[in-house]
């Protein structure tokens, strides 16, 4: 894989193609999401709160006047919510090109989902588990589909505790939960494309972070509010998404990120992620007991 300069020029026509981007009422889903519909896609923007959806929808189509923009509300903190949504999106659409699961909460204070989850891992991985799972018969009869799950480099930290995953035995820490929510994003991707592969299926799944990029998601710390001085525009921040959503010539599992500085910045390229995350017990067992937390079954 070339080590140029990529970034938006380089995604052909997305006509005709069906796209639904989480979180994407700002930061890099939203920015992901309006290089696709300028590129001619169909894109939802599946998001919590419809009113900023909205604004979103409408700068989008300033951006492009042909644009194919939707709204449709989307709580991954609700499992009720996630199914709702995916009702809905199957009474509208017969096909799914492309998945990305970006939306994601960082380091709040402590609390749990509406399904009593810890905020961070319920709304981060069992929120697109399900929605996953919910939408695959999609996914898999959409020749060259494609799912994208958005990690972070803070899945370096994450080390998850089977024994205790809503933080209720232990003094809670915000970082680590968070750190624990972006390895379980990687599990997910690399189980997924196995099984995937086992089942005989062609449907692809990579993965990305976007580096250091200035965004609302850090508007828990006011040393991050500091550290967004030197931060990435979130139109960088979101090339590693959209490069994993339409690389071709891969075979699944692949991570994007930057090129540049410790992966804070730059242009985005195939990276590693850590050797934990790598860990095939840990994601077969994650994935078993994600599927009995939220009662979602892949069917591959």
């Amino acid at each position: 894989m070339s080590k140029e300069k990529w970034d938006s020029s380089n995604i052909p026509s997305q006509n005709g193609k069906i796209v639904i981007v989480t979180g994407s009422s700002s930061g890099i889903g939203y920015e992901a999401a309006k290089v696709l519909a300028s590129k001619g896609a169909e894109v939802i923007l599946a998001v919590r709160n419809l009113s900023k959806g909205e604004n979103a929808q409408k700068k989008i189509k300033s951006f492009s006047n042909e644009a194919n923009v939707f709204v449709m509300e989307l709580n991954l903190a609700s499992l009720s919510s996630v199914r709702k949504f995916t009702e809905n999106f199957k009474s509208r659409y017969s096909s799914l090109d492309l998945l990305i699961n970006n939306a994601g909460v960082m380091i709040p204070p402590y609390s749990k989902t509406e399904d009593g989850f810890e905020l961070q891992f319920g709304t981060n991985h069992l929120g697109h588990f399900a929605l996953t799972g919910l939408v695959m018969d999609l996914l898999t009869a959409t020749p060259g589909a494609r799912i994208v799950n958005v990690s972070s480099a803070a899945h370096k930290y994450g080390n998850i505790n089977f024994e205790d995953l809503n933080w209720e035995k232990r003094k809670y820490s915000a970082w680590k939960a968070y750190g624990d929510s972006k390895i379980a994003n990687l599990y997910f991707t690399y189980e997924l494309q196995k099984r995937l592969k086992k089942s005989g299926s062609k449907l692809l799944v990579t993965a990305a972070h976007p580096g250091w990029t200035a965004t609302d998601l850090q508007r828990n710390s006011g040393f991050f509010e500091f550290m967004n001085i030197i931060a990435q525009k979130t139109e960088m921040g979101a090339l590693p998404t959209l490069r994993a959503a339409i690389e071709p010539n891969i075979s699944g599992g692949e991570y994007f990120g930057p090129a540049d500085w410790m992966e804070w910045r730059g242009y985005p390229r195939l990276v590693q992620s850590n050797k934990l995350s790598r860990d095939e017990a840990i994601s077969n067992k994650l994935w078993e007991v994600s599927e009995g937390l939220t009662g979602v079954n892949f069917k591959l």
